[in-house]
């Protein structure tokens, strides 16, 4: 613990580093011949931890260059859509509840439970006390207008 703890500057990752070793040790082939012990985990556990230090390295070089790409002039480029996207996805929205309106209570029911709510067809059939052909005739209706609504 104290040669990882030095070297890594952190009692958490020299456990870590320490459990890495026990976990290769306990997939190790018990048929290799090992003469030095001692050189053996401690060449195992300088590799572990270099592979921890090197994936630590890489984190932060992705994660730096993923700042660097959202960052203009010093301030934060925000990570929502442009707002004359928003907008048109707004409108769709709204022409979509619009269109929704429009049905027959029972088929928005049906629509609602099933393709909102994440509902099963069966499920939606149980809600809405009616057979499952039902719920599926109503869905299919459902469907039809909005696309016929909203393209």
């Amino acid at each position: 613990m104290r040669y990882f703890t030095d070297r890594l500057g952190s009692d958490a990752a020299a456990e870590d580093v320490v459990q890495d070793i026990y976990l290769k040790l306990c997939t190790l082939d018990p048929g290799i011949a090992v003469q030095n012990e001692a050189a053996f985990l401690y060449r195992l556990g300088s590799n572990l931890m270099l592979d921890r230090l090197r994936k630590q390295r890489r984190g932060a070089a992705r994660d730096g260059a993923w700042r660097a790409d959202r960052v203009t002039g010093g301030l934060e480029i925000a990570a929502e859509p442009p707002a004359d996207e928003a907008m048109v996805e707004r409108q769709r929205f709204a022409l979509m509840l619009s269109a929704l309106e429009e049905l027959p209570a029972v088929q928005r029911q049906a629509f609602t439970l099933h393709k909102l709510e994440a509902k099963t067809q069966v499920e939606t059939a149980a809600a809405l006390g009616v057979s499952l052909s039902s719920v599926e005739k109503y869905l299919r209706a459902a469907l039809k207008h909005l696309v016929a609504r909203l393209g």
